[in-house]
């Protein structure tokens, strides 16, 4: 299983230490780092920052919202990136929320499913420039209908580095995850534990068996958050991640659209999740983390000494995730990578 760096998005302001984080992460031979996008830092700014630093360590979004930005502009920051960083661009994708999508981006979101097809559809399209761009969709008319009647087809002007950029697609629900698995190239999942991989292979196994799927579970891509904390004792790392497992549970949608909710009803934990959402979203976040179980966070995340994460490393090694994404400072990766070896 390779190793990847998740720098995420900024909190008040720049990460601290990310760069150094990144090159440490080249140097111990990672496969990539990646970045990622809220409401505040974009995702593809840092990523070119930090590519031009490195030289071997692919660049990867995780994730991109769609609603941010046209399929084509999208397409021109991916097709730029993986000029300017010689073929390491890997694009991430993600619907978001609702409470983002039309609060921050004001864009509408229902039906992702089908807007997150037809996206993909015209940055394939941008990137393997062999025709002018077209598409008469629901969601998506290149060139627009109405208007002034004037828009014509066109290609992009930059001769692309390579033909196709790996697309990967941010899922949490079992459609979502299939649609991954039949017109991605991977699958960013968070918040998996490997005692759900019967349930997300069963779904990625329904995509690759549509038509004209690109891929097979053998060449397909699963790239996945971990939290890893190599400490000695077990409660006190999982105290330093129950905040943030609290803010996703409670906070990071609304009471009747939270699939962070979702994904830990599915695991067992509905009654956990129900009464971690009720303390957050009443503003008792300090109660929502003490809410959660230290097991539930075992199940998400490699805590502990190096012998019980390299002991628990082997059930990750079973499941479809091809690739673990750590987050922390320098120090904290080459500690990670010494303990898990």
């Amino acid at each position: 299983m390779k190793l990847g760096f998740h720098v995420g998005y900024w909190g008040s302001g720049p990460t601290p230490g990310a760069l150094e984080a990144v090159l440490a992460a080249e140097e111990l031979g990672f496969d990539s780092v990646w970045t990622a996008e809220a409401y505040g830092s974009d995702a593809f700014t840092p990523l070119a920052w930090y590519g031009a630093s490195t030289s071997r360590i692919r660049l990867g979004t995780n994730i991109v919202q769609m609603a941010a930005r046209t399929p084509t502009a999208t397409a021109m920051s991916a097709l730029t990136l993986d000029h300017l960083s010689g073929g390491r661009m890997v694009l991430g994708l993600g619907a978001s929320g609702p409470q983002v999508v039309e609060g921050w981006y004001g864009q509408p979101y229902p039906k992702p499913l089908a807007r997150t097809r037809e996206y993909v559809d015209i940055v394939r399209q941008v990137i393997a420039r062999e025709a002018p761009v077209t598409l008469d969709g629901q969601f998506f008319q290149l060139p627009l209908k109405g208007g002034t009647g004037l828009g014509k087809p066109l290609k992009p002007t930059v001769h692309p580095l390579r033909k196709e950029i790996p697309i990967h697609l941010a899922a949490e629900g079992p459609k979502n995850v299939a649609l991954a698995a039949e017109i991605g190239d991977g699958w960013l999942p968070l918040f998996f534990s490997p005692k759900s991989n019967a349930f997300y292979q069963a779904a990625l196994e329904e995509g690759f068996a549509r038509p004209g799927a690109r891929h097979t579970l053998e060449t397909f891509e699963v790239p996945c958050s971990v939290p890893v904390i190599v400490h000695d004792d077990v409660e006190e790392a999982a105290s330093w991640i129950k905040p943030s497992l609290a803010l996703y549970i409670g906070g990071m949608g609304a009471k009747s659209v939270n699939f962070h909710h979702d994904v830990f009803a599915r695991l067992g934990y509905e009654d956990v999740a129900d009464k971690v959402q009720e303390l957050y979203l009443a503003g008792r976040k300090d109660e929502a983390a003490a809410a959660i179980p230290t097991s539930l966070v075992e199940d998400t995340s490699l805590i502990g000494p190096p012998a019980k994460i390299r002991d628990e490393l082997q059930a990750w090694e079973e499941t479809v995730v091809t690739q673990l994404l750590l987050r922390g400072d320098a120090a904290t990766l080459r500690k990670i990578a010494a303990a898990i070896g």
